[in-house]
């Protein structure tokens, strides 16, 4: 029997043997088990049924079975070997009719029976240890046991390009001489030029970083391996160190390639005192990677291009020269970006004619690229939930605000009392970014409740800042308190609804403090600038000033709040009017835009003059059109239908174009006005 066919068997051998051992146990299961005594002073009492004596050299196993209450009831005893109890038990099993007496001797027993009973358990383990390693060795389909391999997945015939990448004209720039380099790495040789071995993009989530890396191998055409940082380790001590191994013998083996380690901080955090020890599973692996690297020679066409968002606890030996030579910041995109990004992904989108990309982008400040792909694909959602051909500005309006804060609650209702305070909360916030000159501007405010929040104003940047100024952190911090200062003016006390707002107005002049030196203390940072940082680091980090200095930033932490929330209240108190007239308009409408709410501001209302006298001419020029058609004879379309089934009558009809006029033109404007 070959090997193939002996292991395609022994699944059910084993099978087998583990059936027959449990029935071999199960059946010992129902058996009395006399003790010596006890069965010498009932044997004469007992009528047996079967009996069976095992001549031992110094003792005798006696099994069989006797019946008791009409049942027969196995049993076993064990008795010394004398002449006296072996007579004995002959007289006694004899005196049972119905007894069978066997007497054996185990030296005459079967060889082979006892070979297997003694040798079977371990053939049994050792058959088991030789399928699962026949399993290992075999390879093909089965990767169960491939723990030492790899689990990098390589990707041939990447489609991404540069042009799909949109939002990072510098970053591209930056990844261009490594897709030269893959392309004809002879020219960079010739001239005495190393190409950086590996690249770090460090950036927010969602910003594009493996998008960039995709599009380095599309462009170069080259092979792209991709693995996360987390696939390295695993629960087996050395499998972390020889995947590292296998993966940079696979990418040998098809240079020129890219190897992409996604979320590298997984294995890459700096070695330390942690809770590991210090040469856990994780230190290996990054042992072993910091080797590969250096090992690889000059023209070996292998570019590492790494991605995390926690470059503060990656070890410096990665970070040095020869490994990781360049580091590249992906950023959040800024306005320009995020259009360009918005067209990327607009593509395979059917937009309406008021589809806005432009205005879209200027209302997302702080979205990253995925959150704009998400934006639209919400909103392409929505259309088709509404049963649009067509995705309309309404549908994308409603997706940022899904994005930013989830679905509309609309089923939630308010009690009125409740109605009142979020509407003047968040109006609050809207006389703030009305009226305070260093505020955001308004775009949007509703009291719709979304997620946790009861309501929201949409504010963004009037201009995108690369450094704001203390000035701008004050105006923030002021806006976050017009809601609660609202609340205390006009209803004489305060919600639990401001939490959010205060949370994020400690923590801005925390920073101002702690981080930015914007207080008295002086250009002085308090904080460390590593925040709570993996096990990996030391435990050495921490507070590094006195109380008495912490004593001094949280008053001037309290001082801040407490300026800002007396000019909110300044502002509010000037502008009860307005504060009054927003509310009101949310109460009724629920959400208004940023062109009703300075529209409120200006002329009291949500319409401008402007648009009421354009409104009041279409509105005369469509009754002027009516009045021409019926001059003509023109049968309106809907119906048309009708008439066409009347009998037709040549006699013109008889009508008072001056009546009809004056009465068109009146019910026109009476509606315009209205």
């Amino acid at each position: 029997m070959n090997n193939k066919k002996f292991i395609s068997f022994l699944p059910y051998i084993l099978v087998l043997g583990i059936m027959l051992l449990l029935i071999s146990y199960g059946s010992a299961g129902d058996t009395k088990n006399f003790n010596y005594n006890e069965f010498m002073t009932k044997a004469d009492s007992m009528t047996f049924t079967k009996a069976e004596m095992s001549m031992g050299t110094t003792v005798i196993d006696v099994k069989g079975s006797y019946s008791e209450k009409g049942k027969d009831v196995n049993f076993t005893v064990r008795v010394p070997n004398t002449e006296k109890n072996v007579s004995y038990l002959t007289d006694v099993f004899k005196k049972s009719k119905s007894t069978n007496l066997q007497v054996s001797d185990p030296n005459r027993e079967s060889l082979l029976m006892k070979f297997l009973m003694n040798v079977f358990p371990f053939l049994l383990i050792a058959g088991v240890a030789f399928f699962m390693f026949s399993k290992m060795n075999a390879g093909g389909n089965n990767k169960a046991f491939e723990f030492s391999k790899s689990r990098a997945k390589i990707e041939g015939n990447i489609k991404v390009r540069f042009k799909d990448v949109a939002g990072c004209d510098e970053e591209k720039e930056e990844v261009k001489e490594i897709i030269d380099y893959l392309k004809d790495p002879k020219r960079f040789t010739d001239m005495g030029a190393r190409i950086p071995k590996g690249m770090l993009m460090v950036g927010p989530p969602g910003t594009g970083k493996t998008l960039l890396a995709k599009a380095v191998a599309g462009e170069a055409d080259v092979p792209f391996f991709s693995i996360s940082g987390s696939d390295f380790v695993e629960m087996f001590v050395g499998t972390g160190a020889s995947r590292v191994r296998d993966m940079f013998k696979k990418a040998q083996q098809t240079a020129p390639c890219i190897v992409f380690i996604d979320e590298i901080d997984a294995v890459g955090r700096q070695r330390g005192a942690g809770m590991g020890g210090g040469n856990d599973e994780r230190e290996q692996t990054l042992n072993q990677l910091l080797v590969e690297m250096d090992g690889m020679g000059e023209n070996k066409g292998i570019v590492i291009i790494a991605a995390t968002n926690r470059p503060d606890v990656l070890d410096p030996a990665l970070l040095r020269s020869g490994r990781f030579d360049r580091q590249i910041t992906v950023n959040l995109p800024d306005k320009r970006g995020r259009y360009e990004i918005l067209k990327v992904h607009a593509r395979n989108k059917k937009l309406a004619p008021n589809a806005n990309l432009e205005g879209l982008a200027k209302r997302t400040p702080g979205f990253s690229g995925a959150d704009l792909e998400n934006v639209l694909n919400e909103g392409a959602i929505l259309a088709v939930r509404d049963k649009r051909k067509v995705i309309t500005m309404e549908d994308l309006d409603e997706a940022i605000d899904r994005v930013m804060m989830g679905p509309a609650k609309k089923s939630k209702k308010y009690t009125d009392r409740e109605k009142r305070l979020v509407a003047f909360h968040e109006a609050g916030h809207a006389v703030i970014g009305l009226k305070l000159d260093d505020a955001d501007k308004v775009e949007k405010v509703t009291i719709i409740p979304r997620g946790e929040a009861g309501g929201y104003n949409l504010m963004t940047p009037k201009e995108e800042k690369m450094m704001p100024t203390k000035a701008d952190f004050m105006a923030q911090i002021t806006g976050l308190m017009g809601g609660r200062v609202a609340e205390e003016v006009m209803f004489d006390e305060v919600s639990a609804g401001a939490s959010n707002d205060i949370q994020k107005a400690t923590k801005i002049a925390k920073a101002m403090v702690r981080s930015w030196g914007m207080s008295s203390l002086g250009p002085i940072q308090y904080d460390d600038g590593t925040g709570n940082v993996f096990l990996g680091r030391d435990y050495g980090s921490g507070s590094n000033y006195s109380g008495e200095i912490a004593y001094e930033i949280d008053k001037e932490i309290r001082k801040i709040i407490n300026e800002c929330y007396d000019r909110a209240k300044q502002i509010i108190e000037d502008n009860k009017d307005l504060l009054t007239l927003i509310a009101e308009t949310l109460i009724e409408e629920e959400t208004i835009t940023s062109e009703q709410i300075y529209n409120l501001m200006n002329y009291g209302k949500l319409v401008s003059p402007e648009e009421e006298v354009r409104a009041a001419e279409a509105k005369a020029k469509a009754a002027e059109q009516k009045l021409k058609d019926l001059e003509a004879g023109i049968t309106p379309k809907e119906d048309s239908e009708e008439v066409q089934e009347e009998p037709q009558d040549t006699k013109e009809p008889d009508i008072d174009f001056d009546a009809a006029l004056k009465e068109l033109t009146k019910n026109d404007y009476d509606e315009s006005n209205k």
